[in-house]
């Protein structure tokens, strides 16, 4: 037998019926029609954002619509975010039909001309990550005569210790090297763009505070050095996100708090030539992992060579994440559970399966669960962030998940 995830706190004192906003999982799969199914909980949004608000209220606070970028969820989260960001002409069209331009920053290592064009004539930030694309932007800002609004992404030299994606401190093809950045600031200025400010991004999926704090001190004292070395003052400091959800067996869930308070201390003995600057934290998975639920039903029950196979009807196609082919190196559990009996005692130890043919199809390995029966819905949880959006849909032909979000 091997361990699971613990269930988000949301669901994890349930018995009997997995309730998912105040109704029950089948009730959500009656209402969509069939299965799979993604039901996003608006209201633990909420509560993560009011969460944040409290642990750090001088904090912008900006979500990272990759994570999940469903439109009736961008609907809910938009007011209740400063800013949204964004890392495609495709998210920069979602983003623009719910959040004025102004609060729209646009990052990614590899934007086209017409990418840049778009959120240059929309009036949304370019976060440049090389000399070559400020060229391209200044070049498209003179074509159109609309001045560029511009921040420069920088490449840290300094990385987010115990991170799951590690983006700072090595050669990376995102943002302007440290020691670079201040040149390019002080030629934006001079071409006449909008100077925007720092996006710093040191790395994500961490549940240390400790690292975290760290981090965001050395952060600041970057952005500080490279705007004296520019001789201009940020608007803004993106300090990136990085903050981590509990997916595994072990993991245990971020201490904010303590990340604000320290945060708190670290800004008010800024160097001065941050005193006027504002600073900003994006979020994706932190927000919306813990929010979402997939159902998925089991087709099929298989013995095969003294092991038990549950068969259902999603898999990698829908929840990549869950099988263990986006972002881990060791394949290890999200929490599952069967829909109908939260909160009862396991009894087999079993693997749950998805419908694709290939061994990576696998959702839940060799983990101890209550009976389970042909036709019972399976549950995966932390499935708001990177399920469905960053999954391979179009593999094997199979129907895309349904998509619902409940009010908050």
């Amino acid at each position: 037998m091997k361990p699971m995830g613990a269930l988000p706190p949301e669901f994890a004192q349930q018995d009997g019926p997995l309730n998912i906003a105040g109704r029950t999982a089948d009730d959500w799969v009656m209402q969509a029609g069939d299965t799979p199914l993604f039901v996003y909980d608006m209201a633990i949004v909420a509560a993560r954002i009011a969460r944040f608000r409290t642990a750090m209220p001088a904090i912008d606070l900006h979500y990272a619509i990759k994570a999940n970028p469903h439109g009736d969820l961008l609907t809910a989260i938009a007011p209740l975010v400063d800013g949204l960001d964004v890392a495609s002409s495709g998210e920069l069209a979602k983003a623009l039909a719910v959040k004025p331009a102004a609060s729209i920053s646009f990052a990614g290592p590899g934007k086209r001309d017409d990418e840049l064009t778009a959120a240059i004539t929309a009036g949304a930030t370019l976060n440049v990550e090389s000399e070559g694309e400020a060229a391209r932007a200044l070049a498209i800002g003179d074509g159109t005569g609309v001045t560029p609004r511009m921040a420069v992404r920088v490449n840290p030299d300094i990385e987010l210790r115990g991170s799951g994606m590690r983006m700072g401190g090595r050669a990376s093809p995102f943002g302007v090297d440290a020691v670079r950045a201040a040149a390019l600031v002080k030629a934006i200025v001079a071409a006449g763009a909008d100077w925007r400010g720092f996006h710093i991004y040191a790395g994500s999926q961490a549940l240390d505070p400790g690292a975290i704090i760290e981090t965001q001190a050395a952060t600041i004292a970057l952005a500080a050095r490279l705007a004296e070395e520019a001789g201009a003052a940020p608007p803004l400091v993106n300090l990136g996100g990085g903050f981590g959800v509990p997916y595994f067996a072990g993991d245990v869930a971020l201490d904010i708090e303590r990340v604000g308070a320290a945060l708190a201390e670290a800004l008010a003995s800024r160097p001065p030539i941050l005193a006027e600057t504002r600073f900003a934290i994006e979020l994706g998975r932190w927000l919306v992992a813990e929010a979402g639920v997939y159902l998925t039903r089991v087709i099929d029950i298989k013995q095969s060579q003294g092991e038990t196979f549950i068969i259902v009807d999603g898999g990698l196609n829908h929840q990549l994440a869950a099988s263990g082919n986006f972002g881990t190196v060791v394949r290890r559990n999200y929490p599952l559970a069967v829909a109908a009996r939260m909160g009862r005692d396991a009894v087999d130890t079993l693997s749950v399966v998805g419908p694709l043919c290939t061994p990576l199809d696998r959702l839940g390995d060799k983990i101890a669960l209550p009976p389970v029966e042909v036709g019972d819905l399976i549950a995966i949880f932390m499935a708001g962030a990177y399920g469905a959006s960053a999954s391979p849909s179009a593999f094997l032909g199979h129907p895309a998940a349904i998509e619902i979000v409940t009010a908050p």
